[in-house]
C-alpha cells in the first residue's frame, strides 16, 4: 500500500475535517418571504431551519449556505403553523366518524400542524391512563401532523387526575350539561367543584363545556326549523354555566378555560374576571363567526352544534370581544359524524360541525369583509391557543422555535367543496361557502407535508406531550 507523505496526508485531513465542518454548518432548509409574520407583525425575512428548528430569522437576502433554498411567492406570507387545540378525531371506537389519519390530513392542509384530541368521542373516553395508551397506539405512526390529547373529568375520575396528568394530557375537559355520549357523563355543580378544586391542587387546566342544565329546553323531534332548536338552549344556560366556573376559579385559584363560546353576553363577566385576576381564558369557533341563526336553512343540520350559532347582533359582540382581547383564541370545534347521523329533525341530528381544514379561511373571509387585517386575526390561531397547552415553540416565528410554516395566499377565492376536503365524511357546514384565501403549503419539522397543488406528500407527524413542569399539590 502506498502512503501519503505526511504533509500530503495532514492537508487531506484538514481538507476533509473541514468539508465536513462546512456541511455541519450548512442550514438544512431556508425560507424566504416578503411578507413573513415574526414579532406580531409582516416583514421581509428568511427563515433558517437546522435539525426541525429555526435557527435563525434573518433579513430578506441575507446569504445563507443551506441545502434547500425556497422563496415564497410575492402574493403569498409566510405564517407560523397553525395551532389547533379542539379536534374531536374519535378513534378508536368512532373511527367512521372520523380517524386520526383522515383528521390530521385534514389538519395538514388547513395550514394546521399540531392538533390536541378531544377525550371524546373515542371509545374508551380518554379518562384513564391505560384509555390515553390505547389512544396513543391508535395514532401512532398514522398522523400528518403534530397531535397532543386532552384528558376527560368524568365522576368516576374525580381525585385521580393526577396520574393522567402525569402521564402527560394537556389538561382535563367536563362538561356541565349532558355530552352527547353515555360513556362520558357530565359533573353536577358538586362535582364540577371538586373538578376545579383537584385541578388547582395539581396545577393542571380545567376546560369546560359551560351550559347549566337547568336552563335546557328537553325534547325530542323538533322538526325543520333551525329557530326550534335555537330556543331549547337558551343564552342563560351559558351564562349561569360560566358564572359558576369564574366562581369556582376565583375561589380556588385554579386555571379555568371556557370553551367554543358561543353567547357574547357572557363576555362582560369573562372581561371582569380577568381584570381581577381570575386564571381563565376563552375560545370562539369559526362556526360563531362566520354564520348567523337568521340565514340558516331549514333543515340545514350541517349547522347543529351545542352551545348554538346565535343571531347576527350576537356574532358583532363576539367579533368585538376577538378585537378587544377578551377572547384569547379561535380554534376549530372539528366535530364530525357520519352523514346518516345528520338527518333533517333539528332535535334528532347529530350535533358538531366539521371544520378542522377551512376554519381559517372561513374567519379570515368574514374578517375581511369587516375591514379587518390579517395580523390582527393571526395570535387567535396561533399564540393563543399555543399558549393554552404551555408551547413556547409553537405558533411562532423564531430562533427555537418548531420549523412548523404555513405558506397562505391570502387575495385567493374559491368556493369550498366539501367532497374535496379530507376529513372523513363529506358534510360541513362550510360547503359552498365563497372563501377568501388559500393555504398554498405546510411544512412539519422542517418539511413540506402538504400543498394545495400535490395535497399530502408526508406523513411525519408526532405524538406529543404537554411540556413538563414540577408538580406541586397546593393546598387548599
Amino acid at each position: 500500500m502506498t502512503r501519503l507523505p505526511s504533509d500530503t496526508a495532514e492537508r487531506a485531513d484538514s481538507a476533509e475535517r473541514a468539508d465536513t465542518a462546512e456541511r455541519a454548518d450548512r442550514a438544512d432548509l431556508v425560507l424566504r418571504a416578503r411578507r413573513t409574520w415574526v414579532d406580531g407583525a409582516f416583514r421581509p425575512a428568511t427563515v433558517v431551519v437546522r435539525d426541525g428548528r429555526v435557527t435563525a430569522v434573518l433579513p430578506f437576502d441575507a446569504p445563507v449556505d443551506a441545502a434547500e433554498d425556497r422563496t415564497v411567492p410575492d402574493d403569498q406570507v409566510l405564517l407560523p403553523g397553525l395551532v389547533d387545540t379542539h379536534v374531536h378525531v374519535n378513534e378508536p371506537g368512532r373511527t367512521e366518524w372520523e380517524g386520526f389519519a383522515s383528521a390530521t390530513r385534514a389538519a395538514a392542509l388547513g395550514g394546521v400542524t399540531t392538533i390536541i384530541d378531544m377525550p371524546l368521542n373515542s371509545i374508551p373516553a380518554t379518562t384513564t391512563v391505560e384509555a390515553l395508551d390505547v389512544k396513543r397506539a391508535s395514532a401512532d405512526g398514522r398522523v400528518a401532523v403534530d397531535v397532543g390529547f386532552w384528558g376527560g373529568a368524568v365522576p368516576a375520575s374525580l381525585g385521580s387526575l393526577g396520574g393522567l396528568h402525569d402521564a402527560g394530557v394537556f389538561g382535563f375537559k367536563c362538561f356541565t350539561a349532558p355530552s352527547g355520549v353515555d360513556e362520558f357523563p357530565h359533573l353536577d355543580a358538586v362535582q364540577l367543584r371538586a373538578a376545579i378544586e383537584e385541578v388547582a391542587r395539581i396545577d393542571a387546566l380545567l376546560i369546560v363545556h359551560a351550559e347549566d342544565p337547568a336552563y335546557l329546553v328537553d325534547h325530542d323531534a323538533l322538526g325543520g326549523h333551525y329557530a326550534d332548536f335555537l330556543v331549547t338552549r337558551p343564552v342563560d344556560a351559558e351564562r349561569s354555566a360560566i358564572a359558576r366556573v369564574i366562581e369556582g376559579a376565583r375561589e380556588t385559584g385554579a386555571r379555568v378555560h371556557v370553551l367554543h363560546l358561543s353567547d357574547a353576553g357572557a363576555l362582560p363577566m369573562i372581561r371582569a374576571a380577568k381584570r381581577d385576576g381570575v386564571r381563565i381564558t376563552v375560545e370562539t369557533c369559526p362556526h360563531y363567526l362566520a354564520f348567523e341563526a337568521g340565514t340558516i336553512p331549514d333543515g340545514a343540520t350541517e349547522y347543529k352544534c351545542c352551545p348554538p350559532i346565535r343571531d347576527d347582533a350576537n356574532r358583532d359582540a363576539l367579533w368585538a370581544g376577538l378585537l378587544d382581547g377578551t377572547i384569547d383564541m379561535v380554534v376549530s370545534d372539528h366535530s364530525p359524524s357520519t352523514a346518516d347521523l345528520k338527518v333533517d329533525d333539528w332535535g334528532l341530528a347529530w350535533g358538531g360541525i366539521a371544520g378542522l381544514q377551512v376554519g381559517f379561511r372561513a374567519v379570515w373571509t368574514e374578517g375581511s369583509r369587516r375591514g379587518i387585517a390579517l395580523e390582527e386575526l393571526l395570535p387567535l390561531f396561533t399564540t393563543g391557543p399555543a399558549a393554552l397547552a404551555g408551547f413556547a415553540d409553537r405558533g411562532v416565528i423564531a430562533p427555537g422555535a418548531l420549523a412548523h410554516f404555513a405558506v397562505f395566499d391570502p387575495s385567493a377565492t374559491a368556493v369550498i367543496d366539501v367532497s374535496g376536503l379530507a376529513h372523513r365524511n363529506p358534510v360541513s357546514a362550510f360547503a359552498g361557502l365563497e372563501a377568501r384565501g388559500r393555504v398554498t403549503e405546510t411544512w412539519l419539522h422542517g418539511r413540506m407535508v402538504a400543498s394545495a397543488d400535490a395535497g399530502v406528500t408526508a406523513v411525519t407527524g408526532q405524538l406529543v406531550a404537554r411540556p413538563v413542569a414540577a408538580r406541586v399539590e397546593t393546598p387548599l
